[in-house]
Order: structure tokens, then sequence, then C-alpha cells
């Protein structure tokens, strides 16, 4: 029997966070840091508007690249926030999810054997989804004492003549590292001289705790090679309606419509009419949000320095990436071990690519409640652990 299966897809390996889910959830009394997921449940008054979306019989196919209305909204919220000036009927496509955009924004760019340059640690899905688009990932490592930022010497180092997008993942996930204007406007000269388009994923752009987030397609002459990706999930608790959205040239667009039209058809409609009134109304729900990762992000730095336990500080999205090497223990055998004798579910930095390897990351998208628990646990097994050193 012929062998029913592609190459590219069996040699993708799965995603290094389930095993870590699968067996926490069978184990009592275990706490999970692991999951990148609001806490929060979705904020009333956007989840009323999916109901009454239900009620008034609004459950037919919207347009391939989503309702007028959400399409419009999502314009001025981005002009209100990053003074970002969008066509809602050429430059915006409504997706399910970030993760959907991501996916078909580099199909649509990528002809075989183009490279795609991806810092890491990062998102799971910019490798695999280059993969099965045709592309070539080619790996940025990022520095723990650059504090995980791209810096523009690090771009330059990686471009060759096949380069031809960028993926931009900040505010970071598994870090919490952010890029600041200066930083941006330095990355944003390397792109146009090399004439390198960008996929900037901002899904946290909400969630930044030092200064007002910045996208690149603010960067004079960076829109117009930009495809801005973004969506509801983190900001506004909704990870379980599937929406997200792409804005970005009409040329380029165009061509995730496509196949976004022919995979997917149009994103859920009674999640659009909900996210309407997310863009509408929702601004202090976010910042209330904001405020209590932004307690826990600073409980949890606290706790890690009291713990003498090397740790930059992040100031986006909600994780922390404590450094584990002084244990002499691989991220995974770290994480194993904790989750076996302390009943805490952690992801290993590997999970995020190779340069991952001697960090953790710790979702504080938890109550604070929770995270004390854990923390006394995480700081009663680092002085196991240190004990075990002291007496070998």
């Amino acid at each position: 029997m012929r062998n029913p299966l592609a190459d590219k897809v069996v040699e993708i390996k799965p995603s290094g966070i389930r095993k870590f889910f699968d067996i926490v959830s069978e184990m009592k009394d275990a706490i999970s840091l692991g999951v990148g997921e609001p806490d929060f449940d979705t904020p009333w008054h956007i989840r009323d508007e999916g109901i009454y979306s239900l009620e008034k019989g609004r459950t037919f196919y919207t347009s391939n690249a989503g309702l007028k209305e959400l399409k419009v909204e999502i314009c001025n919220y981005l002009k209100r926030k990053q003074n970002l000036d969008y066509d809602f009927a050429k430059e915006v496509l409504v997706t399910v999810g970030g993760s959907e955009a991501i996916d078909i924004g580099l199909r649509a760019m990528l002809n075989p054997g183009e490279e795609v340059l991806i810092p890491q640690p990062s998102y799971v899905s910019y490798e695999p989804c280059t993969v099965l688009a045709g592309g070539v990932p080619v790996i940025i490592n990022l520095k723990a004492e650059n504090e995980f930022r791209l810096t523009a010497q690090e771009l330059i180092d990686s471009i060759t003549d096949k380069t031809k997008v960028l993926i931009l993942p900040f505010p970071n996930n598994p870090t919490g590292a952010i890029l600041e204007r200066k930083d941006l406007e330095e990355i944003a000269k390397v792109c146009i001289e090399k004439d390198i388009f960008v996929i900037s994923d901002e899904i946290y752009s909400e969630l930044t705790y030092k200064e007002k987030h910045v996208s690149i397609a603010e960067i004079p002459g960076m829109q117009e090679r930009t495809i801005l990706i973004n969506g509801f999930s983190k900001a506004y608790a909704m990870t379980g309606w599937r929406l997200g959205y792409a804005c970005g040239p009409e040329m380029i667009i165009t061509q995730m419509t496509k196949i976004h039209q022919f995979a997917i058809m149009c994103a859920p409609t009674t999640s659009q009419y909900a996210a309407v009134e997310a863009l509408k109304n929702g601004d202090d729900d976010v910042a209330q949000m904001r405020d209590a990762y932004n307690q826990r992000r600073r409980y949890l730095v606290h706790t890690f320095k009291e713990m003498g336990l090397d740790c930059f500080e992040p100031f986006g999205a909600f994780y922390i990436f404590p450094c584990i090497k002084e244990f002499g223990m691989t991220s995974d055998e770290f994480a194993t071990r904790f989750l076996q004798e302390e009943k805490v579910a952690v992801v290993p930095g590997t999970a995020f690519g190779d340069c991952g390897e001697g960090f953790l990351r710790i979702s504080y998208a938890y109550s604070l409640e929770n995270l004390k628990i854990a923390m006394e646990r995480f700081a009663r097994f680092v002085e196991k652990l240190r004990t075990e050193q002291n007496t070998k």
C-alpha cells in the first residue's frame, strides 16, 4: 500500500506544550501555569452581543473577508491606537484567530524555497506554517542578555538572497519581551534596504507594561510591506470565539482572502458581531485585565528575585521566562520533575525553539492566589535542587 502521508507533515514535530497539559489534566490538585489563555471570562456586554446576534437569527455566512461593520471597527481601532490608516474594503481580512492569518499570510507570500526569518524563542506555529507553505525557516536565536529583543545586526547576519519575510513576534510569547520604537526603527531600515516583507504578530499589543505598544507598520516606509496580525483572544479574553484579523497591502490581502475563501469560507458570524462590541466598548475591560496581569507580573518578578533565580523583567504579554541553567538539567527534565514532585505544570523553553533550552515559560494568566501557591512549590523545589547539588 502506498504511503498516504506527506513527508513534510510527518516530519513536523508535535507541539512541545501538549505533553504537560495531558499529564496535568489527570493529576489531582495540580496547578497548570502552562496555558496561554486569559483566566477572565469574556466581558458580559461582549457575550450579550453574541447572544443577541443568535436571538436575531444572524446565523448565516458573512462575506469572505468579514462583516463590513467589523472591518470598519478594526480600522477605527488601529487609527485610534496606532494612528494607522487602512481601507476596510481592500486591506482588512477577518480570520479564524490570529493563527489562521499567520498560516494564510505565509501561503500567500511564499514561493518554494524562499526563506522566512523567525526569531526564537517564539510561538510554536511560525516554523511549521513556513514549512507547510513551502518556505524555508531560518532561525534567529535571540539572547537573554539582550532581553530577547531582535537586534538589527542579528537580522542583517541572517539575511540571504533568498530571504523574503521576517516574522516579528512582539510582544513575545514565550519570553514577554517587547520591542520599543528605537528597536523597530533600526529593524525597519534593514527591511527597506533589503526589500524584506514583515508579518507582525501583535496579538499581545494591548498587554504591555512599560510603554504604549508600537507597531512596525507605524514606521515610515513599513506599512506597505507589513502584514499586521491581531485578534481578540488575549486582549478581550475571547480565545474560544476564534477570531483574528490581518491588515496589509491590498495586493497581499486579496490573495490571503482567496485562500481563506476556499479553506474556511468566513470567520464565525456570532463571534464577528461580538467583536464589533468589543472594539466599540471594550477599552475599559482591557485596561482592568491589563492592570491585573501587571500586578501578577510584578509579583512573579519579585518572587524569582527573592529565590535568587536569574530572570529578566518581561514588559509584554502574560509570560515570564526564568532561567534554570544553574541546576544542570534540561528544560524538559526540570519541567517533568517539577510536575511529578510538586504538581505544577510549566512549559520547557525548548517548546519554543532550541535556544529556549535552560528556560521555562510560566504564564501569569492565572489568579494571584494560584500563582502564590505555585510559587511556594517552586521555591521549595528550587531549594531541594540546590541542596542536592551541595551534597554531591
